[in-house]
């Protein structure tokens, strides 16, 4: 299943990061990777990171019906989110003071974290233990191109409670 689409001039494209270097490639008038082949490199590196790391643990944190599992999944999620803690550190957004490929990729550190984190009862991301991606977050979320882009969040919220509430369902008979 396909979950990310992209179809531009009749020709489609897959995979979220895919898209954003075919948009960064094609709209060179606001790029979102450095010019640097380093920093642009760093910059691949971290959106995957948050793609196969931080997306999937802290899922797997709120949709796995076993405790033992989860607690498992919890602590990952931590580390990978530790990580990205370390990487931010004092800076404005990933790459700097302007938007970039890993502020857009980390959309899902931003607002579905507390998205199911609030839905799981959980607390995956909290200025406490990740002051800067937490900081990061407010700023990346407050940004007025984000504000813009992003689904209403009372609809998204209804629609994985209604999901996350099924899935235990089970657990409760």
């Amino acid at each position: 299943i396909i979950s990310k689409l992209f179809v531009h001039g009749e020709k489609p494209l897959a995979e979220s990061l895919v898209i954003l270097e075919y948009i960064d490639e094609t709209w060179t008038n606001n790029p979102i990777l450095p010019s640097d082949p380093y920093q642009r490199a760093l910059a691949r590196f971290w959106s995957k990171f948050i793609d196969d790391k931080v997306m999937s643990t802290s899922w797997k944190a709120v949709f796995t019906v076993d405790e033992k599992w989860r607690l498992k999944n919890v602590a990952e999620a931590y580390e990978s989110l530790q990580f990205l803690e370390n990487e931010i550190k004092e800076k404005k957004f990933f790459g700097g003071e302007e938007l970039g490929l890993v502020d857009v990729a980390a959309v899902y550190v931003a607002f579905w974290i507390p998205l199911i984190q609030e839905i799981a009862c959980l607390e995956l991301l909290t200025s406490e233990k990740f002051p800067n991606l937490y900081r990061w977050s407010q700023e990346f979320m407050n940004h007025p191109i984000v504000k813009e882009c992003l689904p209403p969040r009372d609809p998204v919220f209804a629609l994985f409670k209604g999901r996350y509430e099924g899935r235990f369902a089970s657990k409760l008979i």
